[in-house]
C-alpha cells in the first residue's frame, strides 16, 4: 500500500469513528465518554481522542455531569444545538413552506408563501422557494456560512441518475411537472438571492415526512414501517430493514397511484380508479359535493372545507356517509400495504391524514382488519404521525442533517 493509500485509508477512518460518535451523540445524547464506547464499540482512546476533536471544533459539548460509582462525576456531550442551522422547504398543495431550524430542530423562523389553488407552475414555485429562503435567513439573523444546507419536500418523483449538475429532476405528473431541474433552476437565482449557493438536498415529500417520523415521531425503533402521507394527494414511505425503498428509478411510494376500482373516479394523474381520487382531500371534498349535488364554496380552501366537512358529520348524513365510505376505502389502501410489505408499523400522517384519523382512526383499523391478511395484520400497529402538519419541512431539514452526520462534521 503506497503512502497515498495508507493516508486515504487513515483519514477515511477518522472520518467514520467521527460519524460513529455523532450519530450515537445526536440520537442518544447526552452521553459520557463511557456510554459513547458501550454503545459504538470503539475503544476509550478513540472516544476520548474524536470526542477532544469535536469538542475543540465546537461540534459538540459538554451537557452536565452524572455521578459515577466512588469515582470521578462522568461528563455529558451532546451535539453542540447551535453550531450549525439547516432549512427545510415543504413544496405543498396551496403553499411554499419554508423553515429554520438549528441542529437540535427547534424552529428559528418560518414563513410560508401561498400557491394559486390548482396552479403550480415551475416559475412562481421557484420563486416562492428563493424568497422564502431570504426571508428565514434574515428573520433568524443568521450567518449564511453556518447554515448546512437546504432539504426540498415536492410532490411527485425526484430522478437524480442522469440529472447532471442540476441535482435532481423532478416528475410529477399531477402539476404537469415532466423532468423540471428543480435544483439547477433555484441555483440560477443566486444571483439575486444570495441563499441559494447553500447545499441543496431535493427529495419526495412523503419521504421527507417518513424520515422525520423515523427519526423523532412514531417511527422510532421500528425497522419494518411505511409512512403514509395523505394531503390533497396520497403517497408513502416504505421502510424495510431500516433503510428507505426508492426502487429501481426512485419512483416506490406512489401508494396514491395504486388501483382501488378499475374504471373508477377520475384522478389528477389522468388515469381511474386511484385510491387518490377516494383518500385524498381533494377527491373526499369533490365526493361530498357531488352528494349534495352542489359545488365548492368559492375562495375556500381545502384544508378549512376538509375540517369543516369533519366537524359537520354529526349534524349531516351526507357528510357522515362521505367519511364512513371513506374509511373504507382508505382501510382498503392500508390493507394493500400490510399485505404487501409487511411492515411493523404504519404512520397516517399529512394534514388531510391528521384530520381524518383524529376521528376516524377506529374505523380505519376495523377496515384494515377486515380486508388484510390475519397474521401480518396482528403483528402490525397503525398510529398517528406525532410531529403534526409542518412534519414534511421537518424531515426536509433532516436532510442536509443526515449528510453532515454522515461525513463526521465535517461541510
Amino acid at each position: 500500500m503506497g503512502a497515498a493509500q495508507r493516508h486515504a485509508t487513515t483519514r477515511d477512518l477518522r472520518r467514520g469513528n467521527r460519524s460513529v460518535l455523532l450519530w450515537s451523540l445526536y440520537f442518544d445524547g447526552p452521553l459520557s465518554r463511557q456510554e459513547l464506547g458501550a454503545r459504538t464499540g470503539l475503544s476509550g482512546t478513540t472516544v476520548s481522542t474524536v470526542t477532544a476533536e469535536l469538542l475543540a471544533e465546537g461540534l459538540v459539548v459538554e451537557a452536565g455531569a452524572v455521578d459515577s460509582d466512588g469515582g470521578r462525576p462522568r461528563i455529558l456531550l451532546r451535539v453542540a444545538p447551535d453550531r450549525h442551522r439547516v432549512i427545510g422547504v415543504d413544496v405543498g398543495e396551496t403553499r411554499v413552506r419554508v423553515e429554520l431550524y438549528d441542529l437540535a430542530m427547534n424552529e428559528r423562523a418560518r414563513v410560508d408563501h401561498p400557491l394559486e389553488s390548482g396552479r403550480h407552475d415551475v416559475g412562481p414555485v421557484v420563486e416562492r422557494i428563493l424568497a422564502g429562503l431570504d426571508e428565514v435567513i434574515a428573520a433568524a439573523a443568521v450567518d449564511r456560512a453556518d447554515i448546512l444546507g437546504v432539504g426540498v419536500a415536492v410532490s411527485g418523483v425526484v430522478e437524480r441518475a442522469g440529472a447532471g449538475e442540476g441535482g435532481a429532476l423532478v416528475h410529477g405528473q399531477t402539476f404537469d411537472w415532466h423532468a423540471v431541474p428543480l435544483g439547477r433552476l433555484l441555483r440560477e437565482g443566486t444571483a439575486t438571492h444570495p441563499g441559494t449557493d447553500l447545499p441543496l438536498h431535493i427529495e419526495n415529500g412523503a419521504t421527507t415526512l417518513g424520515q422525520a417520523e423515523m427519526w423523532f415521531g412514531a417511527g422510532r425503533g421500528a425497522d419494518h414501517a411505511v409512512i403514509a402521507l395523505i394531503g390533497s394527494g396520497v403517497g408513502a414511505a416504505v421502510v424495510a430493514n431500516g433503510s428507505f425503498y426508492h426502487g429501481a428509478t426512485s419512483s416506490a411510494g406512489e401508494w396514491g397511484h395504486t388501483v382501488l376500482q378499475v374504471g373508477g373516479r377520475r384522478c389528477r394523474c389522468g388515469a381511474r380508479g386511484c385510491l387518490e381520487a377516494y383518500v385524498g382531500a381533494e377527491g373526499i371534498l369533490d365526493r361530498y359535493h357531488q352528494a349534495r349535488r352542489g359545488r365548492p364554496a368559492p375562495g375556500a380552501d381545502e384544508e378549512s372545507a376538509l375540517a369543516a366537512l369533519i366537524a359537520g358529520a354529526e349534524g349531516s348524513a351526507a357528510a357522515r356517509r362521505i367519511l364512513d365510505e371513506t374509511a373504507v376505502y382508505l382501510g382498503a389502501g392500508i390493507a394493500n400495504l400490510v399485505n404487501l410489505f409487511n411492515p411493523r408499523r404504519i404512520i397516517l400522517g399529512g394534514w388531510a391524514g391528521l384530520l381524518l384519523g383524529a376521528r376516524l382512526l377506529p374505523q380505519i383499523r376495523a377496515a384494515v382488519a377486515g380486508q388484510a391478511l390475519r397474521h401480518p395484520y396482528e403483528r402490525t400497529s397503525i398510529e398517528l404521525c406525532r410531529l403534526g402538519p409542518d412534519a414534511v419541512a421537518l424531515g426536509a431539514a433532516t436532510l442536509p442533517v443526515e449528510r453532515f452526520l454522515a461525513a463526521g462534521g465535517t461541510v
